[in-house]
């Protein structure tokens, strides 16, 4: 799992009952658009995520409609469980590097 998919989970699992729209999670993981939105895509393709267009008119509130997403109920512990195994992996691999030259 990438970095920038661990971020995007880690935003939405702050609270999984939370909607939030694509540029909040931009905002809130500190990546564009670009990067989030095909992750959001992809997750909800795999079903861990649910999204819905907002029901406002953008002529009334002067800007597009937001798309909300969040944790599909039963992908809250894998999403969790699948950061844990990311994170996990990362620091296996700290263990594996090679000591500077004179260092124990």
């Amino acid at each position: 799992m990438t970095l920038p998919t661990q971020l995007v989970l880690g935003v939405l699992l702050e609270d999984p009952t939370l909607e939030r729209y694509g540029l909040e999670i931009c905002q809130v993981a500190e990546l564009p658009s670009g990067t989030v939105h095909p992750i959001l895509a992809r997750l909800e393709q795999c079903g861990w995520l649910e999204s819905r267009w907002e029901d406002a008119d953008p002529h009334e509130r002067g800007r597009p409609r937001r798309r909300y997403y969040r944790l599909d109920p039963d992908s809250i512990a894998v999403a969790r469980a699948a950061i844990a195994r990311a994170r996990g992996s990362v620091s296996r691999l700290g263990l594996l590097r090679p000591h500077a030259a004179g260092g124990t």
